[in-house]
Parts: C-alpha cells; sequence; structure tokens
C-alpha cells in the first residue's frame, strides 16, 4: 500500500506495540502530529508542559514497563530541549526512541529557522542515531532504531526526519518486529571458572546493579544468592531486583551506601557484580576498592569488563540467562560464620535518624507502610533520592525510578507521568527536593489534564528545606560552610502553585502530621501535592568523601567524635 511518511511513522510504532507516546508539536513535525489526530484511537498523545518533560515521561515509561519509550519534538528548540531526557537514559541504559523532525532537506545545513543538527548533537549520547532524507527509508530505518534499543545492552536512538520526507509517499509493506538480538559472549569455560571460583570464596559478597533489573533476572537473582548463601548489596539502579526485606540483604553501597555493606565489600573474598558498571560512586578509591578480594563480574556488555575495576574472572551475556545457567550446575552452600560477621556489622551500623523530629527518612519510612506494596517511587536528584533508597524497602523490580548516571534534576515528575501512564491505576509517587521540584513544576498542569482520563494516581512529595540539600551538605563539611547559591529561601508557596496548576495539596511542618496526609494522599482521587518542611542541616548519612576508599564512611556520630576531638 501506498503511504505518505507521516502515516509510515505511525504504522511503524503500531508495529513495534506502541500505544503512547510523549511530546510536544512545532512546525517542522506538523504533518505527524495531523497524522496522530486521525489515528488518535490507536496511539495515545500525552502533551507535556516542556519536551524535557516528555523525554523523561518516555523514560520512566520505559523503565516501569520493560517496553521501549518513545517521545516526539519538533525541529531546533524542541529537539535540544531532549537532550537532557536522552543523556539521562542513555547513562542508564533506558530502551527509547527518540523522534525529531528537522527542516526540509533543501533547508538542511544553512541556519534555517528552528534547524539544528540534533543527530550531531545527540551523537555522545545515543546507541545510534539516524536522519532521514528519503521516504523510501523511513520504516526501515524506525525498526532499525526499535531493534537497536532494547538489544543487548539497551539505550536511547535518535531518528530525525526531515519535513519533506514526512509529506512524500512510497510503497509501504508491514513487517513483524525482530526480536532484540542476544548477547551470548560466554563459553562453558566461563561458567565453569566462575563456579571454581564460587567454591573456594569463604567470603562471598553480592554487589547487584540496574543490569539485573533490566533484564528481568530477580526470580534466578534470588536462588542464586540464596544457593550462595551469601550477603547481597546493590547499587542506586540495582534496587528492587533483590526483596530489600531479605534476610541477605544488607543495602546499599557507595557513598551513601550503609556501613554493612560498604565494610562487607571491603572485607569479603570474592565479589560478585551482577550486571554493575563500578561506578565512581559506588567505588570510591578504584585503588582500595575489595582489595583484598577476587573479583568476578557479569554484564551484557563486554566494554563494561576491566573499564573501572580489574577482574579475575568474566562473563559476557545476558544476566538473567547467565544465572539460570549456573545456578542448574551451582549446589548450595553455607556461609555461617561470614554471615554471622555481617549480621553483627548491621546491629552496630544501622541507619540512623532522629526520631523525635519531622524528617525525610521518617516520612519515608511511614509512605512504606501505607502505600500499596507494588507502589512505584520515583524521586529527582539529591538527599531526598538517596534517603529514598535507604529507607524505603523495594520488594519488586520497576518499581523505583531514579536518574542514576547523569544524576538529573528535574527528571522525576516527567518519569512519573511516564509510569502513572504506564501502569494505570498503580499509585506512583515522586520524592522531590524543593530545589528539584522547581525545574520541573509545569509538569504538574500535565498531571491534571490526564489524571481522570487515564486513571492516573500520582502523589508529589516535595522534601522543601529551603536549600540546594545535597550541595549544601558538601558546602558544610568540605567547603568551610559557605554556602554560595545554595538557599532557597523565598517568597515561593508550593501549595498555592500546585494548585494553580490543577492538584489538591497538603502541608507538613510537623512530625505527627506526615501519617495523617500521607493517608488522606494515598486515598484521595485528585492529584496531590505534598508540601513537606524538613529542617535545612538535615544531613544524608554514612557519607564517604569523593575518592575515598568506601571503608571510611562516616556517620553523624563520627562527625561528632571527629569535632569533638579537634575542640
Amino acid at each position: 500500500m501506498r503511504l505518505n511518511g507521516s502515516q509510515i511513522v505511525l504504522e511503524c510504532l503500531k508495529e513495534q506495540g506502541v500505544d503512547t507516546v510523549f511530546g510536544f508539536p512545532g512546525g517542522a513535525i506538523l504533518n505527524i502530529y495531523d497524522e496522530l489526530y486521525k489515528q488518535q484511537d490507536r496511539i495515545t498523545h500525552i502533551l507535556t508542559s516542556h519536551e524535557q518533560g516528555a523525554a523523561h515521561a518516555a523514560d520512566g515509561y520505559a523503565r516501569s514497563t520493560g517496553k521501549v519509550g518513545v517521545c516526539l519534538a519538533t525541529s531546533g528548540p524542541g529537539a535540544t530541549n531532549l537532550v537532557t531526557g536522552i543523556a539521562t537514559a542513555y547513562m542508564d541504559s533506558v530502551p527509547m526512541v527518540a523522534i525529531t523532525c528537522n527542516v526540509t532537506l533543501p533547508l538542511l545545513g544553512k541556519d534555517s529557522f528552528q534547524e539544528a543538527d540534533i543527530a550531531g548533537i545527540t551523537m555522545p549520547i545515543t546507541k545510534h542515531g539516524y536522519i532521514v532524507k528519503d521516504v523510501t527509508k523511513l520504516a526501515e530505518t524506525i525498526r532499525k532504531a526499535f531493534r537497536i534499543a532494547k538489544s543487548g545492552r539497551p539505550g536511547p536512538v535518535l531518528v530525525d526526519i526531515t519535513k519533506d520526507v514526512t509529506a512524500a509517499s512510497c510503497d509501504y509493506e508491514p513487517k513483524k518486529p525482530s526480536e532484540p538480538e542476544r548477547v551470548k559472549s560466554w563459553k562453558d569455560e566461563d561458567i565453569e571458572r566462575a563456579l571454581a571460583m564460587i567454591a573456594k570464596a569463604k567470603k562471598p559478597y553480592l554487589y547487584v546493579g540496574g543490569g539485573a533489573v533490566i533484564s528481568n533476572a530477580s526470580d534466578e537473582l534470588l536462588r542464586f544468592a540464596e544457593m550462595m548463601d551469601a550477603p547481597v548489596c546493590d547499587s542506586l539502579m540495582g534496587k528492587g531486583a533483590f526483596p530489600g526485606t531479605h534476610p541477605l540483604y544488607t543495602g546499599m553501597i557507595g557513598m551513601h551506601g550503609t556501613k554493612t555493606s560498604n565494610f562487607g565489600v571491603s572485607s569479603c573474598d570474592l565479589l560478585i557484580a551482577l550486571g554493575a558498571r563500578f561506578s565512581d560512586r559506588v567505588i570510591g578509591n578504584p585503588r582500595t576498592f575489595a582489595k583484598g578480594a577476587k573479583i568476578l563480574h557479569i554484564d551484557i556488555d563486554a566494554a563494561e569488563i576491566n573499564k573501572n575495576i580489574r577482574t579475575n574472572a568474566s562473563i559476557v551475556g545476558d544476566l538473567r540467562e547467565v544465572l539460570t545457567e549456573m545456578n542448574r550446575q551451582m549446589k548450595p552452600m553455607k556461609h555461617t560464620e561470614w554471615l554471622e560477621e555481617i549480621r553483627h556489622n548491621q546491629e552496630a551500623f544501622p541507619l540512623a535518624y532522629d526520631h523525635q523530629a519531622l524528617t525525610c527518612p521518617y516520612v519515608i519510612e511511614t509512605l512504606e507502610r501505607l502505600a500499596p506494596e507494588d507502589s512505584i517511587i520515583v524521586t529527582d536528584v539529591g538527599q531526598h533520592q538517596m534517603w529514598a533508597a535507604q529507607y524505603y524497602h523495594y520488594r519488586m523490580p520497576r518499581t523505583f525510578l531514579t536518574s542514576g548516571g547523569l544524576g538529573t534534576m528535574g527528571y522525576g515528575l516527567g518519569a512519573a507521568i511516564g509510569a502513572a501512564v504506564g501502569n494505570p491505576g498503580r499509585t506512583v509517587i515522586n520524592i522531590a527536593g524543593d530545589g528539584c521540584f522547581r525545574m520541573n513544576m509545569n509538569e504538574l498542569a500535565t498531571i491534571s489534564r490526564y489524571y481522570d482520563k487515564y486513571n492516573l494516581k500520582l502523589i508529589e512529595i516535595i522534601i522543601n528545606n529551603q536549600v540546594l540539600g545535597m550541595v549544601r551538605q558538601w558546602q558544610d563539611l568540605f567547603y568551610q560552610k559557605h554556602f554560595s547559591q545554595t538557599v532557597l529561601s523565598d517568597r515561593v508557596d508550593y501549595c498555592k502553585v500546585a494548585e494553580g496548576l490543577g492538584c489538591k495539596t497538603y502541608r507538613i511542618t510537623e512530625r505527627d502530621q506526615a501519617e495523617t496526609v500521607l493517608a488522606r494522599a494515598l486515598t484521595d482521587t485528585e492529584p496531590v501535592v505534598i508540601d513537606c518542611q524538613i529542617d535545612k542541616d538535615d544531613m544524608v548519612f554514612p557519607m564517604v568523601p569523593a575518592g575515598k576508599p568506601i571503608n571510611e564512611a562516616f556517620d553523624a556520630d563520627d562527625l561528632n567524635r571527629a569535632e569533638g576531638k579537634d575542640k
């Protein structure tokens, strides 16, 4: 059949099973939006308040559903407004296809109105990028984009289409979507070597990364850990892959990880990294990281092996498939003495906060107790993000969405919209600092626009300390309390802003208000924003100074003792 380019775009999206896209229209992409109007009963379009919100929404949709997220934008500033969202997805291996339209082919390269080389701009932050200048190549290009986005280590792909291509016509033949390419570089000898290392270990530790979530390896991971009888820690991106309530779980590792995890990894004799990339926020000083241990690294991306930490053995492949094979061959083990040492550390070094004051940890613990178990927690970036990682126990994968690699302030609200749209009826809660909220609060208008129509259950909790909390914490600890441009105390009333954007609001100023307000918010039938006001001097502990060994983690008590000695 003969179709124009805009029709081909939509037919290809439907081929790939896409039922929802996020975007913002403009001149260069008008032909596609005209076709979206004609096919609005087949593809839902969510109009965000800003293109960056569309990119983050596609990201949140993808992370929470496991599907490829799709966002649309016009040329020039529309396309460049996607860049931060594309980079966020790239750093965290999120499958996304960003479709932009550019000026017509005769105007390319002439500094035309709203022209930008978006393929060139995004080259370092995409798995691949395309510029489509010929309508006969459009369908296959879109199919390739989806295949690349979800194959191997997932990530974003950009497809930029000149406006004349969206109007031109050609013959179109439907095709079934191809299966993602499977990565299996490992050999039987790799499995045998890994199992031999495991059998010899007296003090093994499992370090779980985001790859365990992406590969849907939770069941295999649970069996693997229980058969090994080994403690388990996770990175920020790995949360939910292993149940946070399991007796073998010791909490997050790294800069704001638990002392138990940091001390345990520092004293283990075998560290098994599962779908993790040994980021600087996890390893601290690479020269001292797990220096007494042999390292076994299992990852789908061969480029990650020996990139940040030298390994003793590695297996390149899909984590779920690798663990399935290892579980088949491995025999149950016992590491009683090692686990007793770990449990001793858990008792000696628990996470702690002020139980008399209104704090973010208290709000998060109360939220976990009240919220449905399948709630999806989204965060922005900063202190509230770390508290949400420390104090909420994620029991299943794809229930914790956050920007880990890029650390994108302003990520949360857009991502929460994507998660809510992708999981209608489920409770989605975005936890944001007041600094982050200022960057994306325009997306409250998006929530109020679609809340009833798509059965969205979305709550925004602003952890409001009137400062840029994490930056201020660093200034307090390492910059002689020079609070340069981190104080946000002004006349902004977040409740009035939220009400003006169509949301119901609550304010929490006292500890005893938290449970009542959260319980009401969870039963409300309209979008809710909660302004939770905490002390500006609250800090996230434990903490490891940047570049220091992770076994030098310190908490508030350590800090007080050190200051006492200085006096």
